[in-house]
């Protein structure tokens, strides 16, 4: 079980970083430091865009509509936190406490 404990700790963790990038890269790209013409660039938005694109929609067709502020970020950045104390405080569950 302890096994599962640090799986699910760290695809918490993955998801959590990946958010961060793509939030800090659409930062970059609205104030134009970064170019979505360079074919890098392009590349690592496209692909973390579609690694939470899928993630995001169902927390988009939930919330209200904001106009331009988009919340589901925000949303999954507490939902992460939830779980992963959440796991924490189940922690004896998992390791055999």
């Amino acid at each position: 079980m302890t096994t599962l404990y640090q799986a699910l700790m760290l695809i918490l963790d993955i998801v959590w970083w990946i958010m961060i990038a793509h939030i800090i890269m659409s930062w970059l790209i609205n104030f134009q430091v970064l170019n979505l013409r360079q074919p890098l660039v392009a590349q690592i938005w496209d692909g973390l865009s579609r690694l939470l694109e899928p993630i995001y929609q169902p927390i988009r067709n939930i919330l209200p509509n904001t106009g331009g502020l988009d919340l589901a970020p925000l949303v999954l950045f507490i939902a992460i936190i939830i779980l992963q104390q959440a796991l924490r405080n189940n922690a004896g569950f998992f390791l055999g406490y």
